[in-house]
């Protein structure tokens, strides 16, 4: 009799650890469905730090983590003309940029430690086109696109603010 009671509490057991994974596999699949339609929409409360570049202040918010960084400015339907995103890399490397789920027209700048801009490079939305800085570089900066040629900068000019090394 006690070792039919020790089979059935086994029996118990077993089902109840089944069970258990069962459900711990349903909680881990609704947790990376809610993470995937989470990154289907524009990422908010990002950190800002201000720029500037000559008489010009640019709202800059800032992409540090790779996460950030994968996500950029996509799903974005508009931007205050003022605003930009600096994308902050731990070290200085080619830096290439996409379009894809981006919606909005782009320039990045390819931007030195110093803060002086190497290349500018004019994005299309939603396109996988690589646009790539033409030396290794720490930070891009996006802004809409066009924003840097109608006040007239270029590479060598000179972005200032925290992350930039004098």
């Amino acid at each position: 009799m006690k070792f039919l009671q020790i089979h059935r509490f086994g029996d118990t057991t077993w089902s109840h650890n089944v069970r258990m994974k069962r459900f711990i596999q349903l909680i881990l699949v609704a947790l990376i469905c809610l993470s995937a339609t989470a990154q289907e929409g524009p990422q908010t409360n990002l950190p800002r730090i201000k720029l500037q570049l000559g008489m010009y202040h640019i709202d800059t918010q800032l992409a540090q983590t790779p996460e950030q960084r994968s996500i950029g400015l996509m799903y974005r339907a508009e931007m205050p003309t003022h605003e930009g995103m600096l994308f902050v890399f731990e070290q200085a490397s080619t830096q290439c940029f996409w379009m894809k789920n981006t919606l909005l027209p782009l320039t990045a700048a390819f931007v030195a430690d110093d803060g002086t801009i190497v290349n500018l490079a004019d994005m299309k939305p939603q396109t996988t086109d690589s646009h790539c800085s033409t030396k290794p570089v720490r930070f891009v900066l996006e802004m809409h696109q066009g924003w840097f040629a109608k006040k007239g900068f270029k590479a060598g000019t000179r972005l200032s603010g925290a992350p930039f090394k004098p």
